[in-house]
């Protein structure tokens, strides 16, 4: 299997993307002190940030993950959101973060999101490194935000065009 498209220019330098995380875990640890958590994360393409942000968090955590798909090898989603894989607990009466790694047009997280406000969490919050505003067909209340970006379709640091380029430690814009 070969890799298609080249990464043309680095949207994100690796230093950038920890010092905003660095950020970020500073403002969830003031929100939730006191509190446990449970960090969500959603596969596969949050891993990374995933990683790199929980171990910037120092209230009592927990894991588990969860697998939506709208996009398959394609460079826009296709409109069809399915949950591939689901959580293995009962989150009714937690504190939930989901942890994102890019919020686009809106509907896969929003499937997502429905579903876990089903289950009756004591509070459910987002954290993208990502945001795509401009792409946006759903509305979604982000309470954390790395980067805001323009409508570029970027690899790297988890983020994948047809499986490959997560393992990029920045993040870059793909000419096809």
């Amino acid at each position: 299997m070969s890799m298609r498209g080249t990464v043309e220019s680095v949207l994100l330098s690796e230093p950038e993307i920890q010092q905003r995380i660095d950020l970020l875990g500073e403002e969830i640890n003031r929100d939730y002190a006191g509190r446990e958590l449970l960090a969500v994360c959603l596969l596969k393409g949050s891993v990374v940030f995933m990683s790199d942000l929980i171990r910037r968090l120092q209230m009592p955590l927990t894991i588990d993950v969860m697998r939506a798909s709208s996009y398959g090898d394609a460079t826009e989603s296709s409109g069809s959101v399915k949950i591939l894989q689901d959580l293995d607990r009962d989150i009714s009466g937690l504190d939930v973060l989901v942890v994102e790694d890019i919020v686009d047009t809106g509907r896969t997280l929003a499937k997502t999101l429905d579903l876990l406000r089903f289950r009756q969490p004591r509070s459910l919050k987002i954290c993208t490194l990502l945001d795509k505003p401009s792409r946006r067909e759903v509305q979604i209340p982000i309470d954390y935000t790395g980067f805001v970006i323009e409508d570029h379709f970027v690899v790297g640091y988890g983020l994948d065009f047809d499986e490959h380029y997560r393992q990029l430690p920045y993040i870059g814009i793909l000419k096809l």
